[in-house]
């Protein structure tokens, strides 16, 4: 594989770029360390990203400070209820001197959280899932472009039900990662106390700007020059094929599988493996690439049976067996 000395160069800039992004989140976020890598394969890959986990784990303040770092507006959306598809996407209004105006919604910004997506009812989740797959709005009669970078990152929290409205299987795909947060470990959670966002305000913290929207979109149009050989590319394709044909590689969670992996998980493995070898300064994609980026991009995509539920199996564990099974180039 002859050497891209140009792209050599950038992928190199790009790391060490990272890497400062990395200690500007550390002034806010303590931990955590998970889930910002794989937030920013998403913004690289240009993805959307679901995030579930309890409430006060930071999972606003993540994507807060994201957009600070990235001098990037920002815009959150509380979804309730009693939201409607215009609370996000904007309104036509009318005055007797003006005449007909749009009035755009939060979802015009480069940054949106959606925290708590499964509170609104499917009409309003159906919204935002438009804009984020067409990337564009429609209202009145109007469509507008949302400009890029655009980057959503809905929450939802998985301890409570009532009140609740489940996105179904079809719209969470469109998320290339769906991230599990967890609690701190008791090391972080005692940096916690005393750097908490309680204590101090966040406008208070002074960030260090490292990326503008612009610099952003050549990183995505950059991640796709990775190279990705075609052993690669058929490895991606067989740990596809096993969320879809698990007795073909023998696996003894198989039968517990009710729906496999769409093409979508196919084209999220092939494009995050490369944003995660791009994160870490390599020209070209893994096996192992592959396979760290596997269970963000796979376990929203392959749908656990009622016996597998009832069995307390989780799509964590079929992607462990599948990895350890499918052969590796």
């Amino acid at each position: 594989m002859p050497v891209d000395k140009e792209l050599a160069q950038k992928v190199a800039d790009y790391a060490k770029e990272f890497e400062t992004i990395r200690k500007e989140i550390a002034k806010s976020v303590v931990g955590q360390q998970v889930a910002v890598n794989a937030m920013l394969k998403g913004l690289i890959s240009n993805g959307h990203i679901l995030l579930e986990g309890v409430p006060g784990i930071a999972k606003t303040l993540l994507v807060r400070t994201l957009s600070a770092i990235m001098t990037c507006t920002f815009s959150r959306v509380q979804f309730t209820p009693d939201l409607l598809p215009t609370d996000i996407v904007g309104i036509t209004a009318f005055e007797k001197d003006k005449g007909f105006y749009v009035v755009k919604g939060p979802i015009f910004a480069n940054f949106v959280l959606a925290d708590e997506i499964n509170r609104a009812p499917p009409k309003v989740q159906s919204a935002l899932l438009e804009c984020m797959q067409e990337r564009q709005a429609t209202i009145g009669k109007e469509v507008f472009p949302l400009e890029p970078p655009f980057f959503v990152l809905a929450t939802q929290n998985p301890i409570e039900s009532l009140g609740t409205y489940p996105l179904p299987e079809a719209q969470i795909d469109r998320f290339l990662f769906k991230l599990k947060v967890g609690y701190p470990n008791m090391e972080d959670e005692e940096k916690i106390l005393t750097t908490n966002i309680t204590l101090r305000k966040f406008e208070e913290i002074e960030f260090k700007p490292v990326l503008d929207g612009p610099h952003l979109i050549q990183i995505q149009e950059d991640v796709k020059k990775i190279y990705l050989d075609k052993k690669i590319e058929k490895y991606v394709i067989r740990i596809t094929d096993a969320t879809r044909n698990p007795d073909k590689y023998k696996l003894k969670l198989g039968k517990y599988i009710e729906w496999g992996s769409s093409p979508r998980g196919s084209i999220g493995l092939y494009i995050s493996a490369k944003a995660e070898a791009l994160l870490n300064g390599k020209l070209f994609v893994t096996p192992q690439d592959v396979k760290v980026v596997a269970p963000d991009v796979l376990r929203h995509r392959v749908i656990i049976n009622y016996e597998g539920q009832a069995e307390g199996v989780s799509t964590d564990d079929l992607i462990q067996e599948i990895l350890a099974r499918v052969p590796v180039p």
